[in-house]
């Protein structure tokens, strides 16, 4: 007899073709069966051939493989058929035992030959873990073909993890507007947005890292994660949210670049211009669209290119970024002993815009350009502004230095509305003062500021933690690299966004501060004012870092819209898992550049910015509640080697995220939810067929678990009483339900909310007859789906059917939820009946045993 023994692989029996948690038979889609706990392999589709007749004999009665036949088994040479397929391994019969190497079988056929002893121990030793969703088992499965593995660049900690979260964080934000958020918010509040955020994303990152951890994290990344985690529709809808927020993020750091390149590098580069100071808003939106679409085209087609030259010109970004750091710690310290030169032009307590006064221009004399602004003539009885007249003209030094004393001053918030000018309350002014003009050369403020929008704008500025688990399928070693990478890297941003907050509140003006565009300090970049020995080093390196930034998102985004195409939740993002033969996403990187044109075409960093804060903040929300979830639930497969989480940390950072969501934009987190929303609901009509092992299915069998035992407490009050109905059918010969219309009856209980339990009796022995079982509860379910019935399915194989029946009424539902009424059809024919005897299995069998059980029996005339 040919035996068959058991294999196990890290395969997942879901992704294998034939195989699924409702057809454990598993070798009945090729016409085989194998019979568990024995040792036999049996092939019910077709006799096993004679070795004299049989179509594969030969003439020395040694069988051949029959090629018509490959698909229902091979036979042995004790005649019975040996089962072919794909996943099972038949080729012990060859000389050579280099195959014990290369098995990926999932059972395979017990060795005809023994091996030899130094050859198992060679496979012992050279065993390594299969990657959960690889790419040439989902070839395997639609083909059966072997190809060959893409090859991708294996990086480790520092170069795949540290540089591409340090270049993501250190982004737009820091050099843009981290000054204007201090100036605004002030440096007690400042350091508390600064502080929630970094907490926020480091929680994240030790549940990200808990959950990196517990197993292979092929690419994906985060969605891998959450998905493995909290099942295929959280890991859909929160997926495609963050593969949104990852793309808007690239939007956001080319918008940062350009803005840098025309307001601080070639502002004459301008394409569009307006002559009234109205309309210059409006023309620098356009040019942001335009110069940010040629922008966004070359950096696309150097991602298509390859990762690698994206990796090359990362390390080079990088530099420039630390450089620019460096400079503004160095320009801190050297302000304390010789601060630098920016002096700004006050009228009153107004600030004045320097970008046309010249040295020692800053008085009230009727030759110079401040004159000629708020006044109809050069003569001195010329009709001037009335502000103008009242207060005098002075100059502050914008940069006093470390040991000036200016933090005292800056301690404290000082929010404006749009279209106030830039104030320091330090100075005197007339209390008498009209309303500025736009015409006249003030620093006017360009958006109302909160501290609920500071915080949306500021937090995206923390988000690139996910860099490297977003190109986890390019790491060498994803469960080390992972989480040292990304804890180290928000350790060392944490560090310098905090002193950054200090430093610039302790070195530089409030007005000035409060100044986004630097206009006071002649058009400079506020933060490179500080920097030491020159603003260029902070003009050229925040370029720099923006276009990295820009990069590294792009390269994020496609692959992680690749692996959820690639598992196939969402039907219609299908195509977008296809690529080149290398394995880069090229349709997913063309839809990344679309969306993110979209992002461009809003054209403002200020606006673009909140949108990715709900999107970041959604996705960091349930990373930390599929860590706490998996940790509270205590699965059998939840064993992180990172050990330092919990799930207090877990539901904190989740909290964290949630509040945030709505401080910083109660209706944008709203819009996010609801897309959220619309996508589980999406996945979940369409059928999410994976089974993961994920969080929530285990939450369910807990919650489950927990109301039952609740149920057995005590018997149920008269007012909870439902019917909990077992239906009984009956199948002819061909396996079709006599009495459909039972089922159609127990449909107009749906309304009472009860059990329904939907079963079958099928006449033999059950390891003869359980294909056929199978068969009757696939025919059930069936019908239960037509007549659109809630329930459950049970077959029962007995030698009898009134066995069966007594059986089945005996042992359906489980605890509280057992059935309390019979549903049976009426045995009209039973006269007619060659058993005079038919008539007991309905009575005593029927009747009996549902009064015997406390049951209610009901029974349906057919007409």
């Amino acid at each position: 007899m040919a035996s068959v023994r058991f294999t196990v692989t890290p395969t997942k029996a879901e992704d294998l073709p034939g195989l699924s948690d409702t057809s454990p038979d598993i070798s009945s889609r090729s016409g085989a069966r194998v019979r568990f706990g024995s040792r036999e392999s049996v092939n019910r589709s077709e006799p096993p051939s004679e070795a004299s007749g049989g179509p594969g004999a030969t003439a020395g009665g040694a069988e051949t493989p029959d090629d018509s036949n490959a698909e229902q088994g091979e036979d042995t040479r004790d005649g019975n058929s040996k089962i072919s397929s794909v996943y099972i391994n038949n080729s012990h019969g060859l000389d050579d035992d280099d195959f014990y190497d290369r098995n990926l079988a999932l059972f395979e056929e017990e060795m005809d030959t023994r091996p030899k002893v130094s050859s198992l121990l060679n496979r012992l030793a050279n065993y390594t873990n299969l990657t959960q969703g690889a790419k040439e088992h989902e070839e395997a499965e639609g083909i059966g073909e072997k190809k060959k593995a893409s090859k991708s660049p294996q990086m480790g900690t520092f170069m795949g993890v540290y540089l591409p979260c340090l270049q993501n964080i250190f982004g737009v934000i820091l050099f843009l507007r981290l000054t204007w958020v201090v100036g605004s918010a002030g440096v007690l509040q400042g350091l508390c947005i600064v502080f929630v955020c970094c907490c926020c994303t480091l929680l994240t990152a030790i549940s990200m890292s808990a959950i990196a951890t517990n197993g292979v994290v092929p690419a994906g990344g985060a969605y891998f994660m959450i998905s493995r985690s909290l099942g295929p529709e959280f890991g859909g809808a929160v997926g495609l949210c963050f593969y949104l927020g990852t793309t808007f993020a690239g939007a956001m750091y080319i918008l940062g670049a350009i803005e840098i390149l025309l307001m601080y590098i070639a502002p004459k580069a301008a394409i569009f211009e307006s002559k009234h100071p109205e309309g210059e808003g409006a023309a620098m939106l356009n040019n942001m669209r335009v110069y940010g679409s040629i922008c966004l085209l070359l950096m696309s087609l150097l991602v298509f290119v390859g990762v690698k030259y994206v990796n090359k010109l990362a390390s080079v970004f990088l530099a420039c970024v630390i450089v620019s750091i460096v400079s503004i710690y160095v320009g801190a310290l050297v302000s304390a002993f010789k601060p630098p030169h920016f002096p700004v032009c006050m009228l009153g307590n107004r600030t004045i815009s320097g970008h046309e006064i010249e040295d020692h221009q800053c008085t009230k004399t009727k030759t110079t350009y401040l004159w000629k602004q708020f006044c109809q003539g050069p003569e001195v009885n010329a009709s001037c502004d009335e502000y103008f007249l009242s207060n005098n003209f002075s100059q502050i030094e914008g940069i006093p230095g470390l040991a000036s004393g200016i933090i005292s001053e800056n301690l404290w918030s000082s929010y404006i509305s749009r279209g106030d000018v830039v104030e320091k309350g330090s100075l005197g002014s007339s209390p008498d003062a009209h309303p500025a003009s736009t015409q006249q050369p003030y620093v006017f403020a360009d958006i109302t500021t909160s501290f609920t929008l500071l915080v949306g704008i500021f937090f995206p500025s923390v988000t690139g933690i996910m860099a490297g688990s977003n190109r986890s399928g390019d790491l060498k070693d994803a469960q080390r690299s992972i989480p040292i990478g990304t804890i180290l890297a928000i350790l060392t941003t944490s560090v310098v966004y905090l002193t950054s907050v200090l430093l610039f509140g302790a070195c530089i003006d409030g007005v000035v501060l409060r100044d986004k565009f630097g206009d006071s300090v002649k058009g400079n970049l506020v933060v490179g004012t500080l920097a030491w020995p020159t603003p260029w080093v902070i003009v050229i390196g925040s370029f720099f870092s923006t276009c990295g930034a820009g990069l590294q998102s792009l390269t994020g985004a496609p692959r992680l819209l690749q692996a959820i195409a690639k598992d196939n939740i969402v039907p219609f993002l299908r195509v977008f898992g296809h690529g080149k033969a290398n394995g880069e996403p090229t349709w997913a990187l063309l839809l990344t550049a679309l969306i993110a044109e979209l992002g461009i075409l809003i054209a403002s960093l200020d606006l673009v910015a909140p949108i990715l804060t709900m999107f970041f903040l959604m996705c960091y929300l349930f990373v930390n509640l599929a860590c706490g979830l998996q940790t509270l639930l205590r699965s059998p497969n939840w064993r992180p080697r990172f050990s330092y989480y919990h799930w207090t940390l877990s539901f904190l950072g989740m909290t964290i995220c949630l509040a945030l969501m709505f401080i910083s934009s109660w209706y944008y987190a709203i819009v996010a939810m609801v897309i959220a929303g619309m996508i589980y609901k999406y996945i979940e009509y369409h059928g999410a067929e994976k089974e993961w092992g994920d969080g929530i299915r285990g939450l369910s069998l807990s919650a489950a678990r927990y109301a039952l035992l609740r149920l057995e407490e005590g018997p149920p009050h008269t007012k909870n009483w439902r019917p909990q109905v077992l239906v009984l059918l009956k199948l002819d010969e061909d396996a079709h339900v006599k009495s459909p219309r039972l089922l159609t009856f127990a449909s107009q209980l749906k309304a009472g909310k009860g059990l329904t339990i939907v079963g079958t009796v099928v006449s033999g022995n059950f390891l003869q007859s359980y294909g056929e079982a199978l068969a009757a509860e696939q025919t059930l379910k069936h019908l239960m789906d037509k007549e659109r019935v809630k329930g459950f399915c049970q077959c029962i194989v007995a030698q009898k059917p009134r066995e069966g029946i007594s059986h089945m009424i005996q042992s359906s539902g489980l605890g509280g939820m057992k059935p309390n009424t019979v549903v049976m059809g009426w045995p009209h024919a039973w006269r007619q009946s060659e058993d005079p005897q038919a008539w007991k299995t309905f009575i005593s069998e029927g009747l009996r045993c549902s009064d015997r059980c406390d049951c209610r029996s009901r029974t349906v005339k057919r007409r």
